[in-house]
């Protein structure tokens, strides 16, 4: 996919993302903005996986562990064809599969997910379990800045040093808002680089929201040799909407009709 191609694709994804959370009166706006050029990369450049190749055992894998950022990952695996996208009209309905957080219910997720710090430790799991089928899929993980905390992550990326899971990629969505302020305020974290460095990741950052460094970065893979990557993207949180970027208010504020319009011109008219 060229580069173009590849930003009339987050566009694209970013007016269905409002579109169905508009429609579902629920859902997490700003980071599910802040990560879909990301999952654009992942899914349209990086990722052997698909909706033919799903169950075969040499697929890559990747879990979302910030789950709560859902919406996201559902408009990207319709558009890759692993469900019709009518389906996301019954988003959080009754009975509905696609619901707040990622279900092995909905085709083309991996895990369930949703309870931060869950999605590294699984992701460190399985990509110990390539290691040992002597398997060459790669394992990929998106985490939020706000759930490094969790006591879990640690021990997760201590274990995936120590295995040398030179076949796992974690990606922190650092947009640095959480649902209770800024990250830094809440519970600082950083300096995140030289602390995963120091268990004995390969770390690199990124624009998280340029698209061409994001495949430049993925294609180095793995940075080194018997050690884990990690790749630091830095976004912003409700990107491409100008009254939601940074707002922490967004962060599961939906829109309404008026604002909702006005986002939609803000985006424009995406032609596939």
């Amino acid at each position: 996919m060229t580069d173009k191609e590849l930003a009339q694709r987050s566009n694209h994804y970013r007016q269905n993302i409002l579109k169905y959370i508009v429609k579902a009166g629920a859902g997490h706006t700003g980071g599910s903005l802040s990560c879909i050029d990301i999952l654009n990369v992942l899914y349209n450049h990086t990722l052997n996986v698909s909706p033919e190749n799903f169950r075969s055992p040499d697929r890559d894998r990747y879990i979302q562990s910030k789950g709560h950022c859902v919406e996201a990952l559902f408009v990207v695996l319709a558009d890759k064809g692993f469900f019709p996208e009518s389906d996301l009209n019954t988003l959080c309905r009754y009975r509905s599969h696609y619901i707040g957080h990622p279900t092995r219910k909905v085709n083309g997720v991996e895990q369930n997910t949703g309870a931060l710090g869950h999605g590294l430790p699984i992701a460190a799991g399985t990509a110990l379990a390539a290691k040992m089928d002597k398997k060459a899929y790669r394992v990929f993980t998106l985490m939020g800045d706000g759930e490094l905390p969790e006591g879990s992550n640690w021990e997760a990326a201590l274990t995936a040093a120590h295995y040398k899971l030179d076949n796992l990629c974690a990606i922190i969505d650092k947009n640095t808002l959480q649902i209770s302020g800024p990250t830094a305020d809440v519970c600082n974290t950083d300096p995140i680089d030289e602390k995963f460095k120091s268990f004995g990741w390969a770390v690199t950052h990124v624009d998280g929201h340029d698209l061409q460094a994001l495949q430049t970065t993925f294609d180095r893979l793995p940075f080194e040799k018997g050690k884990p990557s990690l790749v630091i993207a830095h976004t912003v949180k409700g990107k491409g909407i100008s009254y939601m970027e940074n707002v922490l208010s967004w962060h599961h504020g939906v829109p309404n009709q008026e604002q909702y319009a006005l986002a939609l011109q803000e985006l424009g008219e995406t032609v596939l």
